[in-house]
């Protein structure tokens, strides 16, 4: 098959992320990380102006360190970090330099959900 015959790259069109508490999760998500969106029922649709959104969804949840994590980029890692204990998180990781060349933490939110934090 030529590449001309394959179909275009997929593109992430949203990151659904399941919460027992939708407040406490809008506490992190939006007000931390500053996604900004509505709120319908049992479900927050949340952009940055990107073409990826989060959707975050109140259901039964069962958090993972072996399941997929999300990763964003921040401005001041350090002070997300702070900011992300304070709404309820936990720190896994602390910021640090790694070996590809990222400084990054690895978070919990209060889910217990794995999130990655990437200094910009």
């Amino acid at each position: 098959m030529s590449t001309e015959d394959r179909a275009p790259a997929a593109a992430l069109a949203r990151v659904i992320i399941s919460t027992g508490d939708l407040q406490r999760a809008l506490a992190i998500y939006r007000d931390v990380l500053g996604y900004h969106g509505d709120v319908t029922g049992d479900v927050a649709t949340l952009s940055n102006g990107s073409a990826s959104a989060i959707m975050l969804h109140r259901r039964p949840t069962t958090p993972s360190d072996a399941a997929v994590a999300a990763a964003f980029t921040v401005d001041d890692l350090d002070a997300v970090v702070r900011a992300w204990e304070a709404a309820g998180g936990s720190v896994i990781d602390p910021p640090s330099d790694q070996p590809w060349g990222e400084r990054m933490a690895v978070v919990r939110d209060a889910d217990g959900h794995v999130v990655c934090l990437i200094d910009r």
